[in-house]
């Protein structure tokens, strides 16, 4: 039986399940005809055709691990059920295999429960789609029917209500609220409404916001959409996904290697075991042959460490289909395990801990000025600034005064600002250096100026005609989940929660004290983050027991420091195609609330790797022992087989883990259009 469980080996569990109630029938039938109708020979022949049905997949499975230079338990099982014929115990070989066979059988269909949450995924997006090919680019177009495996970038799609999106792309006309749950997870569906630009969005498909983005096998509400595809059927979020987790066994865990290696001792060490065994029963102690043999062949089974080989490997299976369905991607078992055992955490500030956009928090009139002149002033020029902080900026201020301005003459002032005229007056908006650098000293707003700057606020300065009208104040806000998800992991175990920044360290540190990380780093480099995770994550003198470090971020501009910590997670990575690359654990929506729950569920999983371990190393031992003392064959595999099926019963309890309580201690908080300002 491989740890490795090869769910595509050639051949059915519906064909395997078959043999295996073959091998039963065979072997019952072999006892009635033994001890019921005294006829032995009748009951030798059905005990060897039980070695047939029960025999035939595991000798497959051996021959395939033996071919690869492995002795697995498969091959301890051969050995012991024809130690077991070769001395005329051909019931108890036959028990064996009927027992193994079954054991395995029912193994694989329970592990198939796991896997097909996975598979499930590649269901969702429909075959067919109904493509534009004349008429208006809208609802009213001709459309015909089309394999999705045709369509080609750019291609125009229908999606009618509540069918499945059938391409990734971005709505060009309809309206309607999309379920989303499949891709990213979101419980609630999310309102989808047509982008101003097509040509723009075609552009940069991957900076289109999310009310515009649609994604292959989510459904669709009651109303149609026309849809523009932004990607092939192949490249699909969807299938990036569904490709991902399906690969998941080859980033196994640190206690899976340690267990691959262990196996790759531990079976021919059980093999020289029992020879010690046999030797000494028979020529040390001078017990006859076939009695030495029996309890060497016993032993033999008593040790083969079954449900040991699967103690990881079903529960790493289950806990990845877990995350999957909620909407986390895990990529293995390595960063399942791994973030189940991380101390410190890393966020990446802008987009992760605040929503990564800017908005105006604060306009303050300087003494004896009227808040109305300084918000339509700065409305007037701003207008004009193509600065990135400008459409903040004017969205901020513009519903708040309805006086019209018009600014002329703009003129940008690298690293400090812009200066304008409105109705011949001069006016300038900039930071401080705006002004002190032209040796206009800030008397009149220095105050609020200090107060702001200790807030973490990115300052405008007005100054129109002479006189200073205010000062506005712009930030990157905060998540209102993020401190409560930050408790959320503390309760679970992190003991050093860390925000590292670009922006300047007052920012950080006024972000940092909202949602209560235990330092704000600010100032920080692309390398200097590198170097920070690299602290966080131990030292050479305390490698693999020291702490282990996460790092949250967008999985793009995050990539070094990511790749840097020993669990990269990504924000988002639904509509980012390098996120899903880059990162080892991948929130599919741009959801942080569901951050508690992939560190909930990883800590869950090592805790069922660990109750396995202890509960097959604790079997095979107890099984050795009563060997010794007589128990013979038949029970021994009786409980070998069971011991088996608990493990992995166990494991299969992970895809129950937390079912509607992913954002158990965390109120979800939708992305705001805008952020009002604070007068």
């Amino acid at each position: 039986m491989s740890a490795e469980h090869d769910h595509d080996s050639g051949h059915s569990a519906r064909w395997e399940i078959g043999f295996a109630i073959a091998s039963g029938v065979t072997y019952v039938s072999g006892m009635i005809a033994e001890y019921a109708l005294d006829q032995p020979s009748v009951a030798t022949v059905l005990f060897l055709a039980t070695y047939f049905f029960g025999g035939y997949f595991t000798i497959r499975s051996a021959i395939h691990s033996t071919l690869n230079g492995k002795f697995e338990v498969d091959f301890l099982m051969l050995v012991a059920a024809i130690g077991a014929a070769s001395i005329g115990r051909f019931a108890e070989g036959a028990v064996l295999l009927f027992l193994f066979s079954l054991g395995h059988a029912l193994e694989e269909y329970a592990l198939a429960r796991a896997s097909k949450s996975i598979e499930a995924l590649a269901e969702l997006a429909p075959r067919t789609t109904l493509v534009h090919t004349g008429g208006p680019s809208n609802l009213s177009g001709e459309f015909a029917e089309k394999s999705v495996d045709d369509l080609d970038v750019g291609d125009l799609v229908l999606i009618r209500p509540n069918s499945r999106v059938s391409a990734d792309g971005f709505v060009v006309d309809g309206r309607s609220a999309i379920d989303q749950s499949a891709v990213t997870g979101e419980s609630i569906p999310v309102e989808k409404e047509p982008v101003r630009s097509p040509a723009a969005a075609a552009a940069r498909p991957t900076s289109v916001p999310a009310e515009h983005r649609v994604f292959a096998g989510t459904v669709n509400g009651s109303g149609a959409l026309v849809v523009q595809a932004t990607a092939l059927a192949k490249d699909s979020t969807l299938s990036k996904v569904v490709e991902l987790v399906a690969s998941t066994d080859q980033a196994k865990s640190p206690t899976q290697r340690f267990l691959d290696t262990f196996q790759r001792i531990y079976v021919p060490a059980v093999i020289a075991f029992v020879i010690g065994v046999f030797a000494v029963g028979y020529f040390a102690l001078g017990d006859p042959f076939a009695d030495a043999f029996y309890l060497a062949m016993a032993v033999l089974v008593a040790a083969s460490p079954c449900a040991l080989a699967l103690a990881t490997p079903s529960a790493v299976l289950a806990g990845v289909a877990r995350a999957a369905r909620a909407g986390v991607l895990i990529k293995g078992g390595a960063p399942l395990e791994t973030l189940g055992r991380v101390t410190s955490i890393a966020f990446d500030k802008t987009g992760t801990l605040t929503w990564g956009a800017p908005q105006v928090t604060d306009t303050v009139a300087a003494p004896g000025m009227a808040l109305d002149e300084l918000l339509a002033t700065t409305l007037a020029v701003e207008k004009l600034s193509d600065h990135p902080l400008a459409a903040a900026v004017t969205d901020g201020v513009a519903g708040r005064t309805t006086t019209q301005l018009t600014a002329t003459d703009l003129q940008s002032v690298t690293g400090r600002g812009v200066r304008a005229r409105i109705d011949g007056e001069p006016v300038e908006i900039g930071n401080a250096r705006l002004f002190t650098d032209a040796g206009t000293a800030l008397d009149d707003v220095a105050a609020d100026i200090e107060r702001l700057q200790a807030g973490g606020r990115t300052l405008m300065i007005v100054r129109r005609g002479g006189r200073f009208l205010g000062v506005i104040g712009v930030m990157d806000t905060p998540r209102r989940e993020a401190g409560q998800v930050l408790e959320r992991l503390r309760e679970s175990g992190m003991t050093d929660i860390v925000m590292i920044s670009g922006d300047h360290q007052q920012v950080a540190e006024a972000v940092g004290r909202e949602v209560g990380v235990d330092r704000a780093l600010g100032g920080l480099l692309p390398e200097d983050k590198v170097t920070q995770i690299r602290g966080m994550s131990g030292s050479k003198d305390q490698p693999a027991g020291g702490r282990r470090c996460a790092m949250v971020g967008d999985g793009v501009n995050d990539a070094p420091a990511m790749a840097q910590a020993d669990v990269g997670i990504a924000m988002g990575a639904a509509g980012s195609a390098v996120a899903l690359e880059t990162a080892d654990v991948a929130l599919m929506s741009d959801d942080l609330g569901r951050l508690p729950f992939a560190v909930r569920l990883s800590r869950q999983t090592s805790r069922i790797i660990r109750q396995n371990l202890i509960a097959s190393l604790g079997i095979v031992v107890f099984l050795i022992v009563v060997t010794f003392m007589g128990l013979p064959m038949g029970p021994v595999v009786f409980i070998h087989e069971g011991s088996t099926l608990i493990v992995v019963a166990n494991a299969l309890r992970l895809l129950r883990f937390d079912i509607g309580q992913e954002h158990a201690g965390v109120e979800h908080e939708t992305r705001p259009q805008k952020v009002p300002a604070a007068a």
